[in-house]
């Protein structure tokens, strides 16, 4: 019960404290202006529900691709769905394309192109080998990232300074979001996301035990991991198209539910999604004043953090 309350307790300080963190808020009270209520409204609110539906969806999907897989080191980006992603951003970047579609930029669009290729040729390959398993899936995702990787190496060795810095930078990963566009539609993602996973916690929970297992309590398995990893990698294109990749969060917090409230589903899930959100929102908020004026791309807090604590966690697993 006191494990219980910890997480809600960060969860709810996730939402309530980092949006007056920082220069020009507290002027709301006791009289406030137009110029902060601008910032609070349009500015805070917005990115600390983005930074929360970001992190909720790269936890929640690292939950069910633990699970799917059957091991606890995969992470959202096993199938390589962020290394497609990152290459269709750099190549909006290096053409210079500029436009708008249906209010997304033209790196948001390239990138989400880049993750749906990236999941196209997975589902190849799986069908050309009549595999589904867990192995041929990462073993094509491993292979399909590396391959991204060095086309992405190649466009920048063909960038120039300005375009490569923006390229990097993307790559570090950010949630500079002004506006509630990319907050709502990553919510309204999530949001369908989570009903379905949740809604079959129980085959979840069955697959643990092995597929033979599963499917004797009649559990369809096929039909499970593809739909389930067609609405995960959706999610997590999206992610990568609108927040760039950030590592780790997806591998952290489901390990960590996991130690603390153990392997049912029915409480991971909802548990990463809450504490996958406010992790991430507080890591944006500690890159957002470590170097105040300045910004710190979030995807390096959280590399900065993950690492040693995920070293800690397997130490500290491997002493018990």
């Amino acid at each position: 019960m006191r494990k219980k309350l910890i997480l809600i307790l960060f969860f709810i300080s996730a939402l309530t404290i980092p949006p007056f963190i920082g220069e020009g808020v507290f002027s709301l009270w006791p009289s406030g202006n137009e110029l902060s209520r601008y910032i609070l409204f349009q500015v805070r609110l917005p990115r600390i529900f983005f930074a929360f539906a970001v992190g909720a969806g790269l936890a929640l999907t690292g939950a069910v691709f633990q699970a799917l897989l059957k091991n606890d080191l995969a992470t959202p980006y096993t199938l390589g769905v962020s290394s497609g992603g990152a290459l269709g951003a750099v190549l909006a970047l290096k053409t210079g394309l500029e436009f708008q579609l249906f209010g997304f930029s033209t790196v948001t669009l390239f990138s989400m192109a880049g993750s749906l290729l990236t999941l196209i040729l997975i589902y190849l390959i799986a069908w050309k080998r009549r595999s589904f398993s867990g192995f041929t899936l990462i073993l094509a995702g491993v292979t399909i990232s590396l391959t991204f990787s060095t086309f992405i190496l190649f466009v920048h060795y063909l960038a120039d300074f300005t375009e490569t810095y923006r390229m990097v930078r993307w790559l570090m990963g950010g949630l500079d979001a002004v506006g509630w566009q990319f907050p709502l539609s990553l919510f309204v993602l999530l949001s369908g996301a989570f009903i379905y996973f949740y809604f079959h916690v129980d085959a979840f929970n069955l697959l643990l035990t092995g597929d033979d297992l599963a499917k004797s309590k009649g559990v369809n398995v096929r039909q499970l991991q593809k739909i389930s990893f067609l609405l995960a990698s959706v999610l997590i294109g999206a992610i990568v198209s609108m927040a760039g990749p950030i590592g780790f969060v997806g591998l952290i917090v489901p390990h960590v539910l996991r130690l603390l409230l153990g392997s049912d589903h029915r409480k991971l899930l909802p548990a990463s999604v809450l504490l996958g959100g406010a992790f991430l929102v507080w890591c944006d908020t500690f890159a957002r004043m470590i170097l105040y004026p300045t910004e710190l791309p979030v995807g390096i807090v959280t590399s900065l953090f993950g690492g040693p604590f995920f070293i800690f966690l397997l130490i500290r697993n491997q002493s018990r």
